[in-house]
């Protein structure tokens, strides 16, 4: 007796490749730092470092910051003083990441041991002490202005 094959859960050798490369592409950009002195893949976080500058700091010069467009989803009727705190907000981000760019872009012509422990590591605990703060200010100045 011949078994059927379900055409359903049968892979092609596309999918399957699409399903794999992700990792073989990671393990090889991992195998190739970590075993060759190819310094542009320390060039990684200092441009998306500055991509994030970038986003938050054109912004300012448009009718509604990134931050702003982001309140406005969440609230359509959201108040001036939002408005204003969210246009502040977007200043205080845009200077974060160009001093986070900045720092990430010295490390990158220091060892590979600072350079990991800065971008791997204290960068993260940066953003997201950042983010917890303003996390914290925010919720303040909500129930300030009763938003």
């Amino acid at each position: 007796m011949k078994k059927s094959i379900d055409k359903k859960t049968a892979k092609t050798p596309v999918e399957i490749i699409k399903a794999i490369l992700p990792f073989i592409i990671m393990f090889a950009v991992i195998f190739a730092f970590h075993y060759t002195d190819l310094v542009f893949f320390k060039y990684y976080p200092p441009v998306v470092n500055f991509g994030f500058f970038i986003v938050f700091f054109s912004s300012i010069f448009q009718e509604k910051t990134v931050i702003q467009k982001i309140a406005l989803a969440q609230d359509p009727n959201a108040g001036e003083a939002v408005m204003r705190y969210t246009r502040n907000l977007t200043y205080l981000w845009s200077a974060f990441m160009f001093v986070n760019f900045l720092i990430s872009l010295c490390t990158v012509f220091m060892s590979k041991e600072v350079w990991a422990i800065y971008n791997g590591f204290i960068s993260y605990i940066l953003v997201g002490t950042f983010f917890v703060i303003e996390y914290i200010v925010r919720i303040n100045f909500m129930r300030k202005y009763d938003c």
